[in-house]
């Protein structure tokens, strides 16, 4: 610790405390403490942020522009001393004032800027960018109350506003300087003049986006990158007629309905409004992004022409598709390049990465709703349209069916992806399985045509904070074994495999699972209610709840086991605790009926003294990154079991990998990766391929049938059906009957013995430890920093700031 470093960062606080609470020598409270710190932090971010941006400037650096609807960060304090190597120095400094430091840490919310792997990779990406000196921007909404906090009432979910920004001001910064405006509605004037076409977007109305930066600390405080919030406030003035007159909310409308675009993420969208809301926020997210990039570029360089060498533009998913059109529109109507040389420009510095391959989640949006929000934009994009149309048609000799797939206007919607594909110089997966299926099935038209386009990342994480941070024990014992190198280097945790016989590290390596579990053991009793053993499997699926993703496929096997104990209470070796953590998207019903069934489950399970405590079944309320970093390192078995074709990729298979866990799952998203790189003995893989799932959709699937002949199967859905958990879920069950879309019954005999031999194998620590020392020895390829290498290799073509 450095004792000078120390008093430096007191005097910083007694600063912050004289000037925000007029305090001196006083006894300050917790929050106080916590403002005061995340004041100096932020301060010594900006200031290292200021010097990093005039090294940018000297040496032209290329700039990565990251734009994604989400954003799920975590808490900022732990990260960012981390990161700044000063938690020791911070910790005694706080302790000088009666505070532990780790109690500040609890009083900071996490911001609700996401709602699960999309967000949680966007923000993995943006420390690895900081911590390989990369200059980089994200850019999101500044969401007041982000997705919603979740609360289990009679075992339904309930949505309740998430606050967040009371606690995340601490962080920001508004940068009123940079405000720029976003326009919506009129109607667009196309004439012909001497110098041109000239087009005039009249009669709108405009939105301020106001910018908030959050800094972003790369790992040895070298550089710190930005991440940009925009936030929608209005233009209009308050009608003071209006309101004189007592007419109070009619005077506020035009505020109301501007500011309304940055109060939630994520808005259902199963009216009009909900669209048009949504539309409107995709809109003003990428708007706001390109004029600032723009305006920025063209201050540094005086010309836009150089934009492909100096800036890379990623689209995380479709969601920011629109950047497209309106990079082209600024060119053009601003800048007054031609068409020609707009669309070069645009595409050369564009990319897109792909998230998923289900038809229903590849976004297209009403040509009519389009049309009267985003005139001038339609206008682009039908321009746009029209001329990849008639390339397509040249290309393919006609094949009118070939346009049809390709077009990105077709049957009144405008079709997102196809956008992004035409408006791209890369086109990305995040798996190797899910990039093979987006060239030989969901894009294979495109592929046909333009093959070099087409290219793989497989995602990765942030393992400075799922593991260093997340695990400070298990990061300890590597650092120890290995040295600390690993942590800007996770290839090197390879050499963990070098201790696989050592009877000593694999028992340590027990001890601290068994710690991290009393500690989520503690939390559980805590929140829910209910005691748990440590001695306990900890088997657990967190993810967003879908159908896909087959929550309920795992509920099947707990009635199953449910029943085979109450038969036999020595069918299972040892105690297992079922943990699940999910959010249902408010207007998904179907999730929330399981969501539902698994309190039900837990409610009967629980309760049922039959069972002697060998199983018990969980349901962590609200999660999010912060429960997540208790729960994952706690983990012994991951549940990553998504049907396989399905799931793109995955992150939490990554977390749960590095964390010790392991994973029971399909061959499906980053799991192939997963089972290539550690070995078949050392991950447990049931299932159909998903080319057998192709398979047997096109030979027609009969659900009824393993439902008539497996009565484990029948036993456990007229369980389901008959009230044995609280409700009828009669839904549930006849969806399961009728269609079982994602084959839950083709999967769940090879499942149910796959997990069976997990339970069987738990009893031999020695050989359970030995494989989980495997896979963290393996996990370093899935570190983001990793992921940030190939992306800049491939597709953003950007170097290092010296």
């Amino acid at each position: 610790m450095d004792g000078n470093l120390c008093t430096q960062i007191k005097q910083e606080l007694d600063s912050k405390l004289l000037r925000y609470f007029n305090l001196k020598d006083e006894e300050t409270t917790p929050e106080q403490m916590y403002l005061a710190a995340a004041s100096v932090l932020r301060d010594t971010m900006l200031r290292i942020n200021t010097e990093y941006k005039e090294k940018v400037t000297r040496q032209h650096a290329k700039r990565v522009y990251y734009i994604s609807m989400e954003f799920l960060v975590g808490r900022q304090m732990r990260n960012a001393l981390y990161n700044l190597q000063i938690t020791d120095e911070f910790r005694e400094a706080v302790k000088s004032y009666g505070h532990k430091l780790e109690d500040l840490y609890e009083l900071e919310r996490d911001p609700g800027l996401g709602n699960g792997g999309l967000g949680r990779l966007a923000a993995c990406y943006i420390d690895s960018l900081a911590s390989m000196d990369i200059p980089a921007t994200g850019f999101t909404i500044r969401y007041e109350y982000g997705i919603f906090k979740q609360r289990i009432v009679d075992g339904w979910q309930t949505e309740l506003p998430d606050a967040w920004i009371d606690s995340g001001d601490a962080w920001q910064m508004a940068r009123h300087d940079e405000e720029v405006e976003v326009r919506f509605g009129g109607h667009v004037e196309e004439n012909w003049t001497e110098q041109g076409l000239k087009v005039e977007h009249k009669d709108y109305y405009t939105v301020l986006a106001v910018p908030y930066t959050l800094p972003v600390p790369g790992y040895g405080g070298r550089s710190v990158d930005e991440l940009r919030l925009w936030e929608a406030k209005s233009t209009a003035k308050i009608d003071m007629k209006l309101f004189s007159s007592g007419q109070y909310m009619d005077a506020m409308e035009a505020n109301a309905m501007a500011e309304v675009i940055s109060k939630v993420l994520y808005p259902d969208d199963n009216h009009f409004e909900g669209k048009s809301l949504r539309l409107k926020q995709q809109y003003f997210l990428v708007s706001a992004t390109i004029q600032y990039i723009v305006r920025h570029h063209f201050k540094r360089y005086g010309t836009l022409t150089n934009l492909p060498q100096l800036a890379a533009i990623q689209l995380n998913d479709t969601h920011p598709a629109l950047a497209v059109p309106e990079l082209m529109r600024i060119l053009m109507d601003d800048y007054g390049y031609d068409w020609g040389t707009a669309w070069q420009i645009v595409t050369n510095t564009i990319a897109y990465t792909n998230h998923t391959v289900m038809p229903e989640a590849l976004e297209q949006w009403s040509e009519s709703l389009f049309r009267m929000h985003l005139p001038r934009i339609y206008s682009i994009v039908h321009e746009i349209n029209e001329r990849q149309c008639r390339k397509v048609f040249d290309r393919a000799g006609g094949d009118w069916d070939k346009v049809s797939r390709m077009s990105v206007i077709n049957h009144g919607y405008v079709r997102m992806a196809n956008l992004s594909i035409f408006g791209s110089h890369r086109v990305n997966g995040v798996s190797s399985l899910h990039s093979d299926i987006l060239k030989k099935d969901t894009f294979r038209d495109f592929y046909s045509m333009t093959p070099d386009k087409f290219t793989n990342v497989t995602n990765g994480i942030a393992h400075r904070r799922w593991l260093c941070q997340a695990n400070p024990q298990l990061d300890a014992l590597i650092e120890e074994l290995i040295g600390p190198e690993f942590r800007t280097d996770a290839s090197r945790l390879q050499n963990l495999k070098n201790f696989a016989g050592d009877t000593n590290v694999l028992m340590r390596l027990d001890q601290i699972k068994r710690a991290n579990k009393s500690a989520m053991a503690e939390y559980i009793a805590e929140h829910n209610g209910i005691t748990v053993s440590p001695d306990a499997v900890f088997d657990v699926q967190v993810k967003r709840l879908h159908e896909y993703k087959r929550q309920l496929l795992n509920v099947m096997n707990i009635i199953d086991i449910y029943f085979e104990l109450l038969e036999n209470p020595d069918y299972l070796k040892q105690p297992h605790v079922f943990a699940f953590g999910a959010k249902a998207a408010p207007g998904y019903y179907m999730a929330k009926r399981i969501i539902r069934l698994i309190s039900g489950l837990s409610d009967v399970i629980n309760h049922d003294a039959r069972l002697n405590d060998m199983l018990k079944v969980v349901f962590l309320e609200d999660y999010n990154v912060t429960l997540a970093e208790k729960i994952i390192p706690a983990a012994e078995i991951s549940q990553q079991i998504s049907q396989a074709g399905k799931e793109a990729s995955g992150t939490s298979n990554m977390k749960f990998m590095m964390n010790g866990a392991l994973t029971i799952g399909t061959l499906d998203g980053a799991n192939v990766e997963m089972f290539q790189n550690v070995g078949p003995d050392n991950i447990f893989i049931f299932g159909l391929h998903s080319d057998e799932v192709e398979e047997m959709y096109t030979r027609g699937y009969m659900p009824t049938t393993y439902y008539q002949n497996d009565p484990r199967i029948q036993r456990a859905v007229d369980a389901i059906m008959n009230g044995v958990f609280g409700d009828r879920y009669n839904d549930i069950a006849q969806s399961l009957l009728t269609s079982d879309h994602y084959m839950l019954f083709a999967d769940f005999e090879s499942y149910r013995q796959t997990h069976r031999t997990m339970d069987e194998l738990y009893a031999d620590r020695l050989a359970w430890n030995r494989k989980s020392l495997q896979n963290i020895a393996c996990s370093g390829v899935f570190a983001a920093d990793r992921s940030i290498r190939d992306y800049l290799a491939e597709i953003w073509h950007a170097e290092p700031v010296e």
